[in-house]
């Protein structure tokens, strides 16, 4: 004995039918697509000052806290290196490298600047 199931039959011959049809959009449907492109866009953010750019490129104001928190400690660094890191640059470079950075060179004898 065969089995057939003749509502699954009936489902496929409903389908194939419905792929033979093609729809068409009604008439006001296309009329209002070309009238919403025949509109000229609106222009979609206004223009920022670049320090507002800048902020939302990084993340905001807790990123850009960081940020400079950052850059004084590299600052702070570089001057005022610990020993540690003195002692690796050392052995790094192989030679000493001193900058002074309230140097009196510029003064002469009498603590007048040198120019004038």
């Amino acid at each position: 004995m065969t089995m057939t199931n003749p509502p699954d039959d009936m489902l496929d011959d409903l389908f194939a039918q419905a792929c033979k049809v093609a729809p068409d959009p009604d008439d006001a449907l296309v009329a209002r697509v070309l009238a919403d492109a025949a509109r000229p866009q609106r222009k979609a953010t206004p223009a920022l000052p670049w320090l507002a750019q800048l902020r939302g490129m990084i993340g905001g104001w807790p990123a850009f806290g960081s940020l400079a928190a950052a850059t004084v400690a590299g600052v702070w660094i570089g001057i005022a290196p610990p020993p540690a890191v003195e002692d690796y640059a050392l052995s790094l470079l192989g030679e000493t490298v001193s900058i002074d950075l309230f140097a009196d060179d510029f003064l002469t004898e009498a603590g007048e600047p040198a120019d004038g």
